[in-house]
């Protein structure tokens, strides 16, 4: 079957994330499978107009704001070439409404609902425009086949806008990383240790981590703080910033960006993770730590509630700085409760795998 993938980003493009590493194993397991795909999907600066990853092929069109459209005039002048029998339309942040012009069947993916973030990654008037608009369109798409939600948060999302419990099917999430051999092998950090790892953009709400982490201090005194994670842009400097006005700084370790092998160790080492996003699908992340032996502390939406199972596999709270900072107290003077839900996280990651992700996927896209 040869099927075209319309999304914004690929897994090569330096602002992907999380959602970004769930399209790239199940392409290649499509690929794998003897099907045909092609990603029709953003351009960035020193990006090449095609490649090849695992299989499958990349086109690049246009860029973060100008996608929708290059990739629509794209589809329309290389239809021969693509000989599509399946669309997946994703949606992350704005639809393609690619089901309008491509006369074939077309599957809906969301991996969230924008909302409340317009008002964190766009300027005024911008973000009051999509987030007044955004349950227009929504209610636009009129599925006539299949969507797929990468939570339940977001299924529930997609039922307030108009869509059908029945036509939306939750796939499992899963991490590329490879979980612990031996959990009781890993060796933390001497002083408890609070990990934030991301890319340091508004809606995550890094700085709601610093605070939290002050407050804490009060209550642990030998309390250190990593930040690791892409600093550029406005928002990096907000937060380099507040981390050198903090009286705590000299305990406060920043990294910038890391490799996947500082990554896992940063993860394995630290007691806890921190996540305290506007909004996720799912919150890769605190499936990744878990996997590594960490635990997670995390703010009640969407997503991190479905990431996160409260007082099993870590800790939800309100979001709200004071929140985060007493759970994340209350938990690490708690030795055996912190060993039983690392213990759970641990072992609920484990069976989170792409495997499973990709035959939930297929049977959606009535591949088997």
């Amino acid at each position: 079957m040869n099927i075209v993938w319309f999304n914004w980003k690929d897994l090569d493009n330096p602002q992907a994330g999380g959602a970004e590493v769930v399209n790239e194993e199940l392409a290649a397991r499509l690929a794998a499978a003897g099907h045909t795909v092609t990603f029709i999907t953003a351009g960035y600066p020193g990006a090449s107009a095609t490649a090849v990853r695992r299989g499958f092929s990349v086109v690049r069109v246009g860029s973060r704001f100008t996608v929708y459209l290059a990739a629509a005039r794209y589809f329309r002048a290389h239809r021969a070439q693509l000989r599509p029998d399946l669309v997946i339309d994703e949606c992350n942040t704005m639809p393609f409404f690619a089901g309008r012009y491509t006369g074939v069947r077309t599957v809906l993916f969301f991996h969230m609902l924008c909302r409340e973030i317009w008002f964190y990654e766009f300027p005024q008037p911008l973000s009051t425009l999509g987030y007044l608009l955004e349950p227009l369109y929504l209610r636009l798409l009129k599925p006539k086949s299949a969507v797929i939600a990468v939570s339940a948060s977001t299924k529930l999302d997609l039922v307030r806008h108009g869509f059908t419990a029945r036509s939306i099917r939750v796939i499992a999430e899963a991490t590329q990383l490879t979980p612990v051999p031996e959990l009781r092998a890993i060796a933390k950090y001497p002083d408890p240790t609070l990990l934030s790892l991301g890319a340091m953009r508004s809606m995550k709400r890094t700085l709601h981590q610093i605070a939290a982490f002050e407050l804490a201090k009060a209550q642990l005194p030998r309390l250190k703080f990593i930040v690791a994670g892409d600093l550029s842009g406005p928002y990096g400097a907000r937060v380099q910033a507040a981390i050198a006005a903090s009286p705590h700084h000299h305990d406060i370790t920043v990294l910038g960006r890391v490799t996947p092998a500082r990554k896992a160790q940063l993860m394995q080492k630290s007691h806890l993770l921190l996540v305290t996003s506007v909004k996720e699908g799912w919150g890769l992340v605190v499936t990744e730590a878990a996997t590594q032996g960490t635990p997670a502390v995390v703010y009640d939406v969407d997503g991190l509630r479905d990431s996160v199972r409260h007082g099993r596999t870590g800790l939800v709270t309100a979001p709200s700085p004071q929140a985060l900072a007493t759970a994340t107290a209350s938990l690490l003077q708690d030795p055996a409760r912190y060993e039983q839900l690392r213990t759970a996280a641990y072992t609920w990651a484990s069976t989170l795998t792409f495997d499973r992700a990709y035959a939930d996927f297929a049977a959606a896209l009535k591949l088997s």
